[in-house]
């Protein structure tokens, strides 16, 4: 009986530990006009998937189709500024149209990752996009350079959200006469 006790409160202790161990999950922003959030977005910095490993001008470009589907291309420099460019064309699906924040991207059938619109700027110049399991991050804007303080503010917020920011990487960015 004793051991069986014991057997049953060390299960116990370790199913509270893992649910207070569990984050919440990653919250996204009120409302995202979709219309609005249409358009160039420049990588300003991410923790990089292995896609993403030294890439150099890398912008994410999204459109909005009639079946209310997002087609995206993802475009960078392999390497250096002019290294090798490389497309991508994943697919968005919005998942919460209520708040329009929470979507799903699709690069290879049938998976779906999770992607969070977690920060947006009032006027949509800057925006967060995070995961639930807070493995990848992007922090982008409109243009392909922002200011200090502005990426100081935002880095904060992505630690606030739960992510490791050691992890972060700047994606180096030329003006647009440049490229």
């Amino acid at each position: 009986m004793k051991t069986f006790i014991r057997a049953s409160s060390v299960l116990i202790l370790t199913l509270l530990a893992t649910a207070c161990a569990t984050r919440a999950p990653m919250p996204t922003v009120p409302t995202v006009d979709l219309n609005r959030f249409m358009g160039d977005w420049y990588v300003i910095a991410n923790i990089p998937t292995f896609l993403e490993r030294d890439a150099y001008n890398a912008v994410e470009s999204y459109a909005l189709d009639d079946d209310g589907n997002i087609p995206t291309t993802f475009t960078f420099n392999k390497g250096a500024f002019d290294g090798p460019k490389k497309t991508y064309r994943p697919k968005g699906f919005v998942r919460d149209t209520q708040s329009n924040a929470e979507w799903g991207m699709q690069f290879i059938w049938p998976i779906k990752a999770d992607y969070r619109i977690v920060h947006l700027n009032e006027d949509y110049s800057q925006v967060i996009i995070g995961r639930n399991a807070r493995d990848y991050v992007w922090l982008m804007a409109r243009t392909p350079t922002i200011a200090d303080a502005d990426y100081e503010r935002l880095v904060q917020k992505i630690a606030q959200f739960g992510y490791d920011v050691t992890k972060l990487k700047k994606v180096p960015q030329q003006s647009l006469d440049e490229r």
